[in-house]
């Protein structure tokens, strides 16, 4: 550190990125009581273990490779640049920085931001396959997602550099399509192999309601989430930033944050167009649902979702009627999804993330039309064409067919769903079978050893 105002902004940076990670580990506790509330008794135990151990599988796959991914390919690679080996060298397993490094302050804080991102992508899928997939085999999905398929979209259309923002005009403050509109895809590319829970869909193909076992839960589960997404927020800007300190590249004077793209923004910004699309959301999905309260909580989500792509530009009462309008998307096409394809998103998981988060980065196209969408010199403006090819990647591209071609490939070797007995018995029921089993072995050990 050069001097004093150096040392004040590296420490506050450091601080201000570790402030956001136990913030959005919230996020993570909200979808555990999310999943067990809507879940059915017989499958509580089951549903919490098989989203808790995202954190330890995400957490090292993530340190081994996802954060080199990241800095590896925001040019494809072979799209605006080959790989980027010099700046992923600096942030890959063997590198000093990637340890207790005491002149670099701020790797870790940074990395692990990013990796609580991964746990969120991969706890969305969660709720939407809950009470029918094996747990190993989520765990690898979970590992796919986590520290590959979204990283590689962050690379794209995340990094300052990456050649979606660069060529498309791609822009994406708050992950409309980076977490959320990726996540949704791969969950519906996993469904469409996985199949309906028994009992979902009646003889004639008509869908049957399967009710949250435990309302309350849902309700504050989606409140932590709530509460966890400002820390996402936060950590989806960087909190000072100089045109020195960037070889002047950026457009303008020095200025106190910036959004993901290092373009200035304000914490006083994104708080006023947080809480008008939360509460767009919430009113539009207590209107189309007719006061159905789990899709208005889940509508106050969809409707963040939705606006978070611009949410760094929009006016406030933009982003309450651009969440309002997430909101609707989701309740429609995900009864419309259910009814033509079958498909039993538990969760609502594929709408409120997927189909919302791809609305979220069309509508962001045209209201945002020509702003830039990064500060650099020679990147397209934000236009529609962009913000829609920029959606098909997310959800499509990196999210749908990653999903779909690993769940085919664990389908084929019979380990993707469990059992039909086990199903109707239900999960924690095998494993408490499973434990018993083992207890009476012990016992006939110890009773033979005793006779002997």
């Amino acid at each position: 550190m050069d001097n004093q105002l150096d040392a004040l902004t590296t420490i506050f940076t450091e601080f201000y990125y570790w402030v956001t990670i136990p913030m959005m580990f919230l996020i993570h506790v909200g979808f555990c009581m999310y999943e067990v509330g809507a879940s059915r008794r017989r499958n509580h135990m089951h549903t919490l273990m098989k989203n808790s151990m995202i954190i330890p599988l995400v957490t090292i796959t993530f340190f081994f490779f996802g954060w080199w991914l990241y800095w590896a390919l925001p040019n494809g690679p072979f799209i605006t640049g080959g790989i980027e080996w010099e700046a992923a060298a600096a942030n890959s397993l063997v590198s000093e920085n990637m340890g207790t490094h005491l002149d670099d302050r701020i790797t870790g804080v940074f990395w692990a931001a990013f990796l609580l991102f991964s746990w969120t992508a991969a706890s969305i899928v969660s709720g939407s396959v809950i009470e029918r997939i094996n747990s190993a085999a989520f765990w690898v999905l979970a590992v796919v997602i986590g520290s590959f398929a979204w990283i590689i979209d962050a690379s794209w259309g995340w990094h300052y550099d990456g050649w979606m923002v660069k060529l498309l005009g791609y822009h994406d403050a708050y992950a409309s399509g980076v977490i959320h509109a990726i996540a949704g895809g791969f969950a519906l590319g996993v469904l469409a192999v996985l199949g309906p829970r028994l009992g979902k869909f009646a003889a004639d193909g008509t869908p049957r309601e399967i009710l949250p076992h435990n309302p309350w839960m849902v309700c504050l589960g989606l409140f932590v989430i709530y509460t966890g997404f400002w820390g996402f927020y936060v950590a989806c800007n960087v909190p000072i930033i100089s045109t020195e300190e960037i070889d002047g590249q950026i457009i303008g004077l020095s200025f106190t944050a910036t959004n993901i793209y290092l373009g200035p923004t304000t914490l006083s910004a994104i708080t006023f167009n947080f809480l008008m699309s939360l509460s767009g959301g919430m009113l539009m999905a207590f209107m189309v649902s007719k006061g159905n309260a789990f899709w208005t909580y889940s509508g106050g989500l969809a409707g963040i979702i939705a606006a978070s792509a611009g949410n760094d530009l929009y006016h406030p009462l933009q982003s309450m009627i651009i969440g309002g309008i997430g909101a609707a998307v989701a309740y429609k096409m995900h009864f419309w999804v259910e009814r033509r394809f079958k498909i039993d998103d538990a969760v609502g998981a594929v709408a409120v993330h997927g189909y919302a988060g791809f609305a979220g980065l069309v509508i962001c196209g045209f209201v945002l039309w020509g702003y830039p969408a990064s500060p650099y010199e020679g990147f397209a403006t934000i236009n529609p064409l962009g913000q829609f090819l920029g959606a098909i990647i997310m959800f499509g591209v990196l999210g749908f067919l990653p999903g779909w071609i690993v769940a085919k490939i664990l389908h084929s070797f019979g380990v993707l769903r469990i059992p039909r007995e086990i199903e109707l018995l239900g999960l924690d029921f095998e494993d408490q079978r499973e434990e018993d089993r083992a207890r009476a072995e012990v016992r006939a050990a110890k009773e033979g050893l005793l006779g002997g």
